[in-house]
């Protein structure tokens, strides 16, 4: 397929009714286990596919041109000119890396669960020098950091405390019911974890990174995460969001979460929609159209007023479900 073709079939799907596909919400019992709160409890064995597995491939994808299709744990698209998505399909989380390349260096947005060589593929796509920002610190999006020279990161107590590392969430990852298909050669899951990194320059809101031919620009989204960020490259209309949007059940709440933060935070992204060619999120789908930001708040909004009806999700969550956005928050406290 030509490059031109390729990018003819993105903006014909984008074109089409947005498609809604849930991200795995296996975890909290899988962070249990692993916080050693069920140790004596064995864990049962996983056979066949988990549900969330067998909703693959999603057929959004189809429209993307994917490059390296021998990698076996990950989808690696080309989303833009010069901008990869390195897709984890394998792992419930179903997380998203990008590499923006320019003519001077590239910059890798996440580097993934850790699981597999994300430093392999990048070195496959790109023979340029590679600096690494993060959307946020969460586990699933820092596994790689430590394989990388320079890494930036967001001038917050939250961003130094993970930069530690850590093992429960990393654990949890790969707990029962986590993994679609086979670990990669030489993975030991007993001894997985988020490996430390160092933070080389902290950033602030504003910040541009100029990758040569090419400018991005960090704007701080907190509210996911106290250091969530999006970054816009606003030359090419391409807005990166991180945890703040992506087209599956996005997370609200974990104790970092800030209500009255993401709210001002999606209502910055959507103010930049008459801006935006194609917005791409960190999980299950890496493309989706400008217009999902201003129903983003407005769903948001709908939920914080009490019109959207909850539906029990994992234990001790709920699903609000509106104009094809769901979040998973905490279940409402019973009425006395």
């Amino acid at each position: 397929m030509t490059p031109s073709a390729s990018f003819a079939l993105i903006w014909i799907w984008l074109l089409l009714p947005f498609g809604h596909e849930q991200r795995a919400q296996t975890g909290d019992f899988s962070r249990v286990v692993a916080s050693g709160l069920l140790a004596d409890v064995p864990s049962p064995p996983q056979t066949g596919k988990p549900e969330w597995c067998q909703k693959l491939p999603h057929p959004e994808n189809t429209a993307l041109e994917r490059v390296l299709p021998t990698e076996p744990w990950f989808e690696v698209y080309k989303v833009a000119p010069s901008v990869f998505a390195i897709y984890e399909p394998h792992q419930s989380e179903e997380v998203i890396s990008y590499l923006i390349v320019g003519h001077k260096q590239a910059l890798l947005f996440d580097t993934g669960m850790g699981i597999a060589d994300i430093r392999k593929i990048v070195t496959r796509l790109t023979s340029r020098p590679v600096v690494v920002l993060n959307s946020h610190t969460h586990d699933d999006h820092v596994g790689g950091n430590w394989q990388f020279d320079f890494v930036y990161g967001m001038d917050t107590d939250f961003t130094r405390a993970n930069a530690k590392g850590s093992t429960t969430d990393a654990q949890a990852e790969v707990a029962p019911g986590e993994i679609c298909g086979d670990l990669p050669k030489g993975f030991d899951p007993k001894t997985y974890r988020t490996r430390p990194w160092k933070i080389s320059r902290f950033i602030h809101d504003g910040f541009k990174i100029n990758l040569g031919g090419r400018t991005v620009e960090v704007i701080a989204t907190p509210g996911h995460t106290p250091d969530a960020i999006s970054l816009l490259d606003r030359e090419n209309g391409l807005l990166f969001t991180g945890d703040t949007y992506y087209p599956a059940a996005i997370w609200l709440f974990r104790p970092e979460t800030d209500f009255a933060a993401y709210r001002k935070s999606i209502a910055q992204l959507a103010d930049l929609a008459p801006q935006i060619k194609m917005v791409l999120g960190a999980h299950n789908v890496p493309v989706a159209k400008p217009e999902i930001l201003p129903r983003l708040v407005a769903a948001f909004d709908a939920v914080r007023a009490g019109n959207v009806t909850p539906k029990p999700a994992s234990p001790g969550k709920v699903t609000y479900e509106i104009d094809g956005i769901t979040f998973l928050l905490k279940a409402p406290e019973p009425k006395p």
